[in-house]
């Protein structure tokens, strides 16, 4: 399977590069992540469940980074072992640039899948790639940006946390 697309993130390239090495980012991140650790230069491992179609599973995988160019690209690669449900490998190219917005990330995905999850079909495997995928960029954008609305008004529940909370994950790194 391959997949290309853009998203638009309202934060710097500086943010979003430094918020994909997070580790701590990447949970709040990736749909159904229940553990990731590890760091950019040893990768990470990560506990994520899912279900696609009728096959739920919980996948454990590596995934590590390479290329890496400060603030404007870098590449992922990983794999996951989901038991009986089968196993997913794949690599990514994401590239970071400003914009308007703040940050344009373009990335540009191969992955594979065998086991359960092949028999499944390419086109429900292809759709949940893509739901995943703009699920992990919606996340990201929640986490970088603080919701608007809250923040003009202090009494709303977290209101300015999420981008108090980042900015401390980002210091630490």
């Amino acid at each position: 399977m391959h997949m290309s697309d853009q998203k638009q993130i309202a934060a710097d390239p500086a943010t979003v590069y430094a918020a994909l090495l997070n580790s701590e980012v990447l949970m709040a991140c990736v749909p159904g992540a229940k553990e990731v650790t590890g760091s950019p230069d040893d990768g990470f491992e990560a506990t994520v469940t899912q279900k696609v179609g009728p096959v739920k599973a919980t996948f454990k995988g590596h995934v590590t980074l390479s290329d890496l160019v400060e603030n404007e690209t870098l590449t992922i690669a990983g794999e996951g072992k989901g038991g009986a449900a089968g196993f997913a490998k794949g690599g990514a190219v994401v590239t970071l640039s400003a914009s308007e917005v703040g940050t344009l990330l373009t990335y540009d995905v191969d992955a594979r899948v065998g086991g359960k999850l092949a028999q499944l079909g390419s086109r429900l495997i292809d759709g949940f790639a893509k739901k995943m995928a703009d699920q992990f960029f919606t996340n990201l954008q929640q986490v970088l940006s603080p919701d608007e609305d809250a923040a003009e008004n202090d009494t709303a529940p977290d209101a300015g946390k999420k981008n108090g909370w980042l900015k401390k994950v980002i210091a630490r790194s």
